[in-house]
């Protein structure tokens, strides 16, 4: 999802579409998605461009359009947070990133976070989680 150049100014139009083909994705069983990369600059939030970084409450505002609706249409059991280090760093810092996930995710249950934070990712990578 870009926010720059020709996409500049476009965003619900382009949120919207995204939103639709989101949903006919997950319609594929074998698909899984990685949340995350939402600082990187082409998503043309500006927050590169702020005399102060972004705290994790106004990441969170702002990236919450396009995490809920994956979580959403996948469920949290094919989703998988990521950080994407070093390119989100352009946008903000690794502990706030982390935290703006957390808000994101206040309201999910017990469960629900266990798969977004290392149950899918485990599951996905066949990894084994402690």
């Amino acid at each position: 999802m870009l926010g720059v150049g020709p996409y500049s100014g476009h965003r619900q139009e382009i949120l919207a579409g995204w939103k639709k083909d989101i949903g006919d994705l997950a319609k594929c069983p074998n698909v899984n998605v990685k949340l995350g990369g939402v600082g990187m600059t082409s998503f043309g939030f500006g927050f590169h461009e702020r005399d102060a970084p972004p705290s994790s409450e106004d990441l969170a505002a702002t990236w919450r359009q396009y995490i809920e609706p994956c979580i959403e249409a996948f469920g949290a059991n094919r989703c998988m947070f990521e950080s994407n280090f070093p390119p989100d760093k352009q946008s903000c810092g690794y502990t706030e990133l982390w935290n703006a996930f957390k808000r994101i995710t206040s309201g999910a249950s017990a469960a629900e976070k266990k798969a977004l934070y290392s149950g899918t990712a485990a599951r996905v990578y066949r990894l084994t989680v402690p």
